[in-house]
């Protein structure tokens, strides 16, 4: 097949719409459901991503896609009991490490994800199927499925999931267009290989890149070079947990990826993790009430005639000392950026995230600025030398 004709384009009054092959088939096969425009789009960058990941760790990859960015992504390391618990996994589900990947990437921004599309770097087994099964979801993409995952995801939206195959070993060719206006643009497809070596000039007085750091600037790196640009993303144990995408200002993207990694740790509180939630609330009204507990709005699901909507008995507040004790308790981040940092104010955000590992380009007149509050942190940071807008 070398086209498909879509219902309708990124509005429903955007018609006709169609993906199509200039030369050869589509690399796409459509196993249940009928995919739309922004589904492809979401689909076929977030295959990059987890493909790229794959390739670059070893591990299996899963990202979580919403309006043409990774709202997260992960690779395949083990759940502890703590993030089992914020990610909504069963304490006894049997986990793969594809299962894994997916629980991370959906998991370290649930409210970004509600509603998202999918990618998976392996073929998607049981496991992952099931924890897929329960949650809102636009649809998947992968490079296959076993018979008893294709069975699961096909019981979803009354049996219309959408699920894609691709083939794993198209490769595109090397220029890329796209028309805006009527007018076309052509451009080399971004074929950066970000490995071990990406992060080996090294500027600031500390040093120290251990192997976990250096994986997780890869995870942050790749992540980034299939957002929406500006964008910085908050990489911690092989998987995203902040990204900031899409805004013209990088200290903006900075303090939007560090505000998700800080409510993504305190989502780890005790006070959080000891919520009383009604037990027949569902995930998603459960994300929207953590998220504004954690917040300065907590008064918001705290009120009375409120929290009795949503919690067996009123939760005790989280207090602003006691998240700023919590905050302190964050470490070991690693921070990459698609491209310079303009300001040291970036660092100075970062810091306050338990930044300590960063990479970005480099390049910018006040990159002595920069060094010396990365130095001023005890913080590592790698220069590349590339820059990695996407759009």
């Amino acid at each position: 097949m070398i086209e498909l004709a879509l219902k309708y384009g990124c509005n429903p009054n955007q018609k006709p719409a169609r993906i199509f092959m200039q030369e050869g088939e589509l690399p796409v096969e459509v196993l249940n459901g009928a995919p739309g425009y922004i589904n492809f789009l979401d689909a076929l960058n977030g295959w990059q991503l987890v493909r790229e990941l794959k390739r670059a760790t070893g591990l299996p990859a899963a990202t979580s896609f919403k309006h043409v960015s990774p709202a997260g992504a992960a690779l395949g390391l083990p759940l502890d009991d703590v993030l089992r618990r914020i990610y909504f996994v069963p304490s006894d589900a049997q986990l793969s490490p594809l299962a894994c990947a997916y629980a991370r990437a959906r998991g370290a921004d649930r409210m970004s994800s509600f509603g998202d599309w999918i990618a998976l770097s392996d073929v998607c087994d049981a496991p992952t199927a099931r924890l897929i099964q329960p949650e809102v979801s636009d649809g998947v993409i992968a490079p296959g499925y076993e018979p008893e995952a294709l069975d699961i995801l096909k019981t979803k939206r009354r049996g219309g999931y959408n699920i894609v195959r691709i083939d794993p070993a198209y490769e595109p060719r090397a220029l890329e267009r796209k028309d805006v206006f009527g007018v076309t643009f052509e451009q080399e497809r971004n074929e950066l290989h970000i490995g071990p070596d990406f992060f080996d000039n090294v500027v600031t007085v500390n040093r120290a890149l251990p192997q976990e750091a250096k994986r997780d600037l890869a995870v942050a790196m790749i992540t980034l070079k299939y957002t929406q640009s500006n964008s910085v993303c908050f990489v911690k144990d092989g998987q995203a947990i902040g990204i900031g995408a899409g805004q013209q200002s990088r200290i903006h993207c900075t303090r939007l990826a560090g505000d998700k990694a800080n409510n993504w740790w305190l989502r780890q509180h005790e006070k959080t993790l000891a919520l009383p939630f009604l037990p027949a609330l569902k995930k998603p009204d459960r994300d929207n009430a953590i998220d504004r507990y954690i917040s300065d709005e907590w008064d918001d699901v705290l009120a009375d005639g409120v929290w009795q909507t949503l919690f067996t008995q009123k939760p005790q507040v989280l207090s602003p000392q006691e998240k700023r004790e919590w905050l302190s308790k964050l470490t070991g981040v690693s921070l990459g950026s698609d491209a310079f940092f303009p300001f040291a104010d970036n660092i100075d955000r970062a810091a306050r995230s338990g930044v300590r590992y960063v990479a970005q380009p480099g390049g910018s007149v006040r990159d002595g600025e920069v060094i010396q509050a990365c130095d001023r942190y005890g913080m590592t940071m790698a220069f590349t030398g590339i820059r990695l807008f996407h759009h």
